[in-house]
């Protein structure tokens, strides 16, 4: 027998070339897995070829390595054979391992099948060599080279089957997996080499492919295959694996944006158009299953109070801490969204309603306690209305008009409870509707008016000027006061153009009386809570003084104290920069606000007015003449004048005068009157102060 011994560089190569084969398919079958369709199998494909040339590359390797002193030739077609079993063999543990399972029943024939094509492959391989006479085979070696293959086989796939997914952790893993599974690989080949012996007489056929620079070749051109299979699969993961954070990152975005478009970002609670779209939900259920649901309107009592007393930032507060109150008695299927301001709308699946009554009256306690708003606490309460399904309403409108009109009720009947819909209802709740659907076409239809209440220096003249009241000639309705449709100017928004329309009637109107000879003549005009907010107040006051050419100092606006208290740093800030520029300031209502003295001190105001209420009941003793000569001192202390209006009575103007107030303003000396009749009363006034000579 021919004593054989083995090059060890080409040993360390085939070992090598095995480690990287086993590395590849680690790689290739996560690929496989991750891919679908045509990309699935081309890895299959591309994986199956790369990694069967690195196998039978290894063995080829490993044949070369064994020098038998001689030169051995092989057989280029069964050569050939032996890296298409390897290939084939490849390409099935590839598809074995890329299914979502593996179970044992799958797992054990797999082996058998893998482990029998590289036997196949190493025992071809070997049969390739041309030599006479034959390998005489060691049937020992022979068994173990197959026990080895097999178990190497069934290694191989359960470790690839774990391994194959990219998560970072299992880097190291799949690293001591490849390692491994080249190591039994090279196992079983050079078990099955040593199965083979050459008799002394052996004679090799020179007619094959000469092995002299074989393995260089072979050992090149294995490397180069799997180190460009590793390469490629290892960027197109890095790219698979940022496109999946971008398609998460977008997926997430895509919920944030959904979580904005569809829910309230103060409270967290579903917004107008998830409500609506609940609804249509809830009543296609109902017809369904033959169900009912109630659909409740809540609005906040006393709300309005808090944001204009503490500031919008505590009346936020309050809002997420009725939210949260309003969760706790609510069970089952039910939408509790916010549509606006301090409205809530419940759609809660109930059996009757009594259910309904239940709920509501439990809703009414829980917000009825103080809340906890530090460092206030505060008190509001809930109205609430209720429209039951199918009864109430067949759409998701009728539902929403009905709830919406017995929580108007509500309030009609004291607020801090609740109200079925009856559709007596509906009368006054279309009548509101219709209403506020009219004072979107006051202004373009010219129907609204100015009033003027002449303004008198104490105790009886002359008229100092006017103040401009805002009147509504509705075309069915007549004559409509700012009681009437104000406050639908402010829910809507329309109290923005509404009252620049009112400043720049009533410049239009003074500049007029100036024109005729009333050049001392004032106008005093009152400025909302909303309208005050607006950036572009000093400037619309600007520009209509300079439309009308009218000097500033005889245009007063009136802001509530209120107001002025609502944000006290804005409101000096915008009462300075009127004043700087002429304009004059009086604070109106004074003494039904929270004013700071140290704010009112250096609110820019030429005037403080004393709100009706104290002057309706004012007698020597009374609490109100208290407070009006409080109001009358601290006014001289801050060198403020002083106007009272609502004065009717005689005493109320002597007891007003004596005190010190400058000016008056009430029923008793003129009532507001349309700018043609002024005129006449300064006629008739003056007609009182010089009678003719009997």
């Amino acid at each position: 027998m021919l004593v054989s011994q083995y090059n060890q560089i080409l040993v360390v190569v085939s070992f090598v070339v095995a480690i990287l084969a086993a590395y590849t398919a680690l790689n290739m079958a996560a690929r496989v897995a991750g891919s679908q369709g045509i990309a699935a199998r081309v890895w299959l494909a591309g994986g199956g070829v790369a990694m069967g040339i690195g196998v039978w590359a290894m063995h080829f390797i490993g044949m070369l390595a064994m020098d038998i002193s001689m030169s051995m030739s092989y057989s280029p077609a069964i050569t050939v054979l032996s890296m298409v079993i390897a290939i084939g063999s490849s390409m099935f543990a590839l598809w074995l391992v890329s299914g979502e399972q593996l179970r044992l029943r799958r797992l054990l024939p797999g082996a058998l099948v893998m482990g029998t094509g590289i036997v196949a492959m190493h025992y071809t391989g070997m049969a390739a060599l041309e030599v006479t006479p034959g390998i005489i085979w060691d049937k020992t070696w022979i068994a173990l080279s197959v026990v080895i293959a097999l178990a190497a086989s069934l290694a191989a796939l359960w470790l690839t089957f774990r391994l194959r997914h990219e998560a970072a952790q299992v880097a190291l893993m799949r690293l001591g997996a490849a390692v491994t599974m080249g190591i039994a690989i090279a196992g079983m080949h050079y078990a099955g080499m040593k199965a083979a012996q050459f008799p002394a007489s052996t004679e090799m056929h020179h007619d094959g492919i000469n092995g002299s620079w074989l393995a260089v070749l072979v050992s090149v051109v294995a490397l180069s295959i799997l180190g460009i299979t590793l390469l490629v699969s290892m960027l197109d993961a890095r790219l698979q694996a940022r496109t999946s954070l971008l398609a998460s990152s977008l997926a997430e975005a895509n919920r944030e944006l959904a979580q904005l478009a569809l829910h309230d970002t103060l409270t967290r609670l579903p917004n107008r158009i998830l409500l609506e779209d609940r609804l249509d939900q809830a009543i296609s259920k109902a017809d369904r299953e033959g169900t009912h649901f109630a659909l409740m309107f809540m609005d906040l009592d006393g709300f309005k109070g808090v944001n204009d007393a503490y500031g919008h930032d505590t009346g936020d507060k309050l809002l997420v801490a009725v939210t949260e109150r309003l969760l706790l008695p609510l069970k089952g299927q039910y939408t509790l969204a916010r549509i606006g301001g301090d409205e809530f709308v419940l759609l809660a699946e109930v059996g009757g309603p009594d259910d309904a009554a239940s709920l509501a009256s439990a809703l009414v306690r829980t917000i009825d306690s103080p809340f906890n708003v530090e460092p206030y606490e505060l008190v509001v309460t809930v109205s609430i209305g209720i429209a039951l399904y199918p009864h109430d309403g067949k759409s998701d409108r009728e539902l929403m008009f009905n709830a919406d009109a017995a929580m108007y009720h509500t309030k009609r009947m004291g607020r801090n409870g609740y109200h079925f819909f009856q559709p007596s209802m509906n009368t006054l709740a279309q009548t509101h509707l219709q209403l506020m659907n009219d004072l979107w076409l006051a202004i373009d239809r010219d129907e609204l008016r100015l009033h003027y209440q002449p303004k008198f220096h104490a105790p009886a003249g002359p008229i100092l000027g006017f103040e401009a009241l805002l009147r509504w000639e509705h075309p069915k309705q007549g004559l409509l006061t700012p009681d009437v449709f104000l406050q639908l100017a402010e829910k809507t928004g329309l109290i923005i153009p509404i009252g620049n329309w009112v400043i720049n009637e009533a410049c239009r109107q003074l500049r007029e009386w100036h024109m005729q000879g009333h050049s001392a003549w004032s106008m005093a005009v009152n400025l909302s809570t909303l309208q005050f907010e607006q950036p572009t107040l000093v400037q619309t006051v600007l520009d209509c003084l300079a439309r009308h050419n009218l000097p500033a100092e005889s245009l007063i606006l009136e802001v509530t104290e209120t107001t002025a208290m609502h944000n006290p740093e804005e409101s000096v800030r915008i009462l300075t920069e009127l004043t700087n520029a002429g304009v004059k300031a009086s604070i109106d209502d004074f003494g039904t606000g929270y004013s700071s003295l140290l704010y009112l001190k250096q609110l820019p105001a030429c005037e403080l007015k004393i709100d009706r209420a104290f002057v309706k009941d004012l007698s020597g003793e009374s609490d109100d003449a208290t407070i009006v000569s409080a109001i009358v001192a601290l006014a001289k202390t801050l060198n403020l004048k002083v106007v009272a209006e609502g004065v009717e009575t005689e005493a109320q103007q002597q007891f007003l005068t004596e005190l010190g107030c400058n000016t008056l303003q009430g029923y008793l000396l003129g009532r507001p009157v349309t700018a043609q009749t002024v005129e006449e009363l300064c006629n008739n006034l003056e007609a009182m102060k010089n009678p003719l000579p009997s």
